[in-house]
């Protein structure tokens, strides 16, 4: 994100202006929203299975202590656990309640610099004139269905009710009844059939002009959650493959999308050293698309940029399937 300070986040937590909760994941959201992330916490505190006794009591204990004590972290806690780890969400039992209970709304966290959560109870986080009021059923859909179309641009009906998959929500009901009332509208994308696609009438006669720079995309970004977008829209198959046995990965462990214009150009698999305040492309993967001279010079640019954000100071390239701009670039980059 051009010109993002780390700071920002931080600034914004201690002010109060935003939250950690879940969206399509976990991510951030405005504090005014507060009041429709209460269906979400209701939602997974009833599609949850029944707790145990133990469960029960320890989760109740760990709202005592951290009542007691003030904001604690999941290594404040004893190693509870009594099997081997089996994997990355296979937690201990405190861990797990921790989790719960910031799923259920009774307890909320803030990060620290380091990313490391910190649990603690809401009304020390959340600002006591937030609005708490539960939406109705029909505030909380009409909502979801503008804040993931003002996201997404367009997007199918799945898209937009993503967010929703652990309510009971009537966000159908409410997207057809928004056509019907020209607040939403239905798009045709040319040359793609299936399913019908909306977009927020704001945008019906916008714009668009392409600036031709090179953008490097988290895996993450809204552009690249929904991996049959990236098929449909711009005929690119991306999946990130930290995710993915290391057998079976094509382009590296994080690798991330480029974008230049309307085209992905390529995937780029980078770690940041920052102690040697190097940035080592593992490697870069081009797609089978032409790039001309004015476009390698925007991902030179980009890539100096990012190696920037990440505190870097060289930048070196080890794998590539395009050796004669690889060539360009290392002399550019040197």
């Amino acid at each position: 994100m051009p010109g993002y300070q780390l700071d920002w986040l931080d600034e914004l937590q201690r002010d109060g202006r935003i939250f950690e909760f879940w969206t399509y994941a976990s991510g951030y959201i405005p504090m005014p929203d507060f009041r429709f992330s209460l269906p979400v916490k209701a939602g997974f505190a009833a599609r949850r299975n029944p707790l145990t006794q133990a469960e029960s009591n320890l989760m109740n204990k760990i709202l005592d202590r951290i009542g007691r004590e003030g904001p604690l972290m999941a290594s404040d806690f004893e190693n509870d656990r009594v099997t081997k780890s089996s994997g990355w969400w296979d937690w201990r039992p405190s861990k797990q309640a921790l989790e719960r209970l910031h799923l259920d709304g009774k307890l909320a966290t803030l990060r620290r610099k380091d990313f490391r959560k910190v649990y603690d109870l809401p009304e020390n986080i959340i600002p006591s004139d937030t609005d708490r009021t539960p939406p109705t059923d029909v505030e909380y859909a009409r909502h979801v269905i503008v804040r993931s179309l003002n996201a997404l641009g367009i997007a199918y009906f799945k898209e937009i009710a993503y967010s929703t998959r652990y309510t009971a929500s009537r966000v159908k009901e409410e997207l057809k009844k928004m056509v019907e009332e020209g607040k939403v509208c239905l798009v045709e994308v040319k040359g793609l059939k299936g399913a019908p696609l909306y977009m927020l009438p704001v945008y019906q006669n916008k714009k668009i002009e392409l600036t031709g720079e090179a953008f490097i995309l988290s895996p993450f970004d809204v552009v690249n959650v929904f991996r049959h977008r990236l098929r449909d829209f711009f005929d690119f198959d991306y999946q990130v493959e930290c995710f993915v046995p290391q057998a079976k990965r094509k382009y590296g462990y994080f690798s991330l999308p480029v974008l230049i214009g309307d085209t992905f150009v390529a995937r780029m698999d980078a770690k940041a050293d920052r102690k040697q305040r190097m940035l080592m492309i593992n490697n870069i993967h081009f797609e089978s698309v032409k790039l001309t001279k004015p476009m390698i010079a925007q991902l030179i640019d980009s890539i100096k940029a990012f190696a920037k954000f990440n505190q870097c100071e060289l930048i070196t390239i080890k794998k590539s399937n395009h050796a004669p701009i690889v060539k360009t670039m290392h002399k550019a980059l040197r």
